[in-house]
């Protein structure tokens, strides 16, 4: 498990790069994240680059790699992902004698754009929030919000993968079918209940070879990072569709990732134990192992924010939805879901992609999605401007943003993804 720390987590390390020392940047020199960009405006190739206070170093200018293919970089194992880390950390560390080299290897983020961090082949969606769980169970089944297997196995379902966008995504209102529960017969249009869902995305580093399981105490050598992720759900199609395989079309129209992946190094200081409430069942051996319940858990806040068209045109900044952490959320390790998906001998790919499922936290104010926060659309959320939602309306930008904080760590950001229905 990726949890030991070294000089590269070191809080006094500043950088050379004088943004990067700027209190609450998301990209200090203890994070070093990894994602794609070009130049704006370009068509040149996409590079990989590595984001360090507002500036992306361009990894193959500054002689750190000869690709620009960042699955094959995630491909690397875990001697040679620690080895990249320390030297980017050595070099843009101040007095480094690499400033004046790299200095011209550095390009704004401002005047960058970014893509999806990587090449995505697989895409699985799995549901580890159990008070998301129980929340949209008891809509649906007051009398058992979990079914009887949420406990025991992580529940997961495979996703379209050519669908997934960067940040500032911009989509079309998916269209379905629909059944209102007083009609004969369904009806086609746009879905009137689209939705969020805030999500981790965790990326695979080295897979694994067809019929070979990952041990969990080896699970987080095969995961190259963390990104936010918001997959989109149009809750009105999925409530017809949805029965007898689960969800279709009210999922494969639209995922938003961030451009950044927060490496598992990276999150080294910000790690937690992971302890099922009393009462609940333990997991059955193979998901288990001391490292997991000792450090299993990542501690990362979860922030949502709203932006309608209307605050847009007024100049008006988006406004907090809801605020929670991981801890709280989720009932299941990364580990464990690595483990779990390569039990029956399930092959992972660099680059392939697990989502956490939506992330909510026991309170009202720690919702990961509008069905919850307005009880199925029941009880609307009125915003400062005095706009109401239940669901998301045309124009809407939604902004998820994330964030560690600890003491006797450098706070370290995930940065942000946001996305526009049209």
């Amino acid at each position: 498990m990726t949890t030991a720390l070294n000089a590269t987590h070191d809080p006094k390390l500043r950088s050379w790069v004088a943004s990067a020392n700027e209190a609450g940047s998301d990209f200090p020199i203890q994070n070093l994240p990894f994602g794609r960009f070009r130049a704006a405006g370009s068509t040149e190739a996409f590079r990989i680059g590595v984001a360090i206070g507002d500036q992306v170093l361009d990894l193959r200018a500054a002689g750190l790699v000869d690709s620009d293919d960042m699955n094959a970089l995630m491909a690397a194992g875990t001697q040679e992902r620690q080895a990249l880390r320390a030297a980017l950390s050595a070099g843009l560390a101040e007095g480094s004698d690499k400033q004046a080299a790299w200095s011209k290897a550095l390009v704004a983020q401002a005047r960058a754009e970014m893509t999806v961090p990587c090449r995505i082949g697989d895409y699985t969606d799995f549901y580890t929030g159990i008070h998301h769980a129980t929340t949209i169970g008891k809509l649906f089944r007051p009398d058992q919000p979990l079914m009887p297997n949420y406990k025991w196995v992580p529940i997961g379902y495979h996703g379209r993968a050519s669908s997934i966008g960067v940040s500032g995504q911009v989509f079309k209102r998916p269209q379905g079918q629909t059944k209102a529960p007083d009609a004969a017969e369904p009806s086609f249009g746009p879905s009137k209940r689209l939705d969020y869902e805030l999500e981790l995305g965790f990326l695979v580093g080295c897979g694994n070879a067809l019929g070979e399981p990952i041990a969990i105490g080896e699970a987080e050598e095969h995961l190259f990072g963390v990104t936010l992720l918001n997959d989109w759900s149009a809750r009105d199609l999925q409530a017809w569709e949805y029965q007898p395989l689960g969800p279709f079309l009210a999922k494969n129209f639209a995922s938003t990732l961030s451009p950044w992946i927060v490496t598992m190094e990276a999150l080294a200081p910000f790690r937690a134990k992971f302890e099922r409430p009393e009462g609940d069942p333990q997991p059955l051996p193979y998901l288990d192992a001391p490292s997991n319940r000792a450090a299993g858990a990542l501690d990362i806040t979860l922030e949502v924010l709203l932006q309608t068209a209307r605050m847009r045109e007024a100049g008006e900044a988006p406004v907090r939805l809801t605020l929670g952490n991981t801890t709280e959320a989720a009932y299941w390790t990364a580990a464990q879901l690595v483990t779990h998906h390569t039990v029956n001998g399930c092959n992972l790919q660099p680059g392939d992609l697990l989502g956490s499922g939506t992330l909510s936290g026991p309170k009202p104010d720690q919702a990961g999605s509008l069905m919850e926060l307005t009880l199925g659309g029941k009880q609307a959320v009125t915003l400062p401007n005095g706009e109401k939602r239940t669901f998301l309306e045309n124009g809407d930008t939604l902004v998820m943003r994330g964030w560690c904080e600890r003491a006797g760590a450098v706070r370290i950001g995930l940065g942000e993804v946001s996305g526009t229905v049209v």
